[in-house]
């Protein structure tokens, strides 16, 4: 028989397993969203079935490394659409902030705010960084079945566009 402290760890043990085992994995399908655009239009994975989708999450608009990636996936985007990839960056910042981003940095694709960080939450990308929350810079590509196909958990601003298309090169020749 378990005692109360030797049944507590038990389930302190297997807590951490389970969250452990739910941590999202390349095959699984992709967790669904809806959020609005910098233009306050509503986007939802759904509506991007049949296309492979460059999720990318990220801390801050206009910070510098996250201004770096916006920019490389921008000057990207003629081969990641030659490829039938649509981009959508999300950050915890409003629509509002997102629209001064874009507009500033001519970003041809759809920022997402996530401002209660729920999308983060569940793509595994929520983080506390001096004690607000931020989007990590992670990056998912979901294949047009809606499943995920690679995952980026360390990212490299300056090139992370560049490995995303040869990803997605191999990906597509499978």
């Amino acid at each position: 028989m378990f005692s109360k402290s030797k049944f507590a760890a038990l389930l302190v043990i297997l807590f951490g397993r389970l969250v452990m085992a739910a941590e999202l994995e390349v095959g699984q399908p992709a967790p669904g969203f809806t959020m609005q655009d910098q233009y306050l239009k509503t986007h939802n994975l759904e509506q991007y079935l049949g296309k492979w989708v460059v999720l990318y999450f990220y801390a801050k608009n206009d910070t510098p490394g996250c201004t770096k990636e916006a920019c490389n996936f921008r000057d990207d985007i003629f081969k990641l659409r030659a490829m039938d990839a649509q981009v959508l960056g999300v950050s915890l910042d409003s629509s509002e902030s997102h629209a001064r981003f874009a507009e500033k940095y001519g970003l041809p694709f759809p920022l997402l705010s996530d401002a209660a960080g729920e999308v983060a939450k569940q793509y595994g990308c929520l983080s506390k960084w001096r004690g607000l929350n931020i989007a990590r810079h992670h990056t998912f590509i979901i294949a047009p079945d809606g499943n995920i196909a690679k995952i980026y958990r360390k990212v490299d601003p300056n090139t992370h566009s560049a490995q995303v298309l040869a990803d997605l090169a191999a990906l597509q020749a499978d």
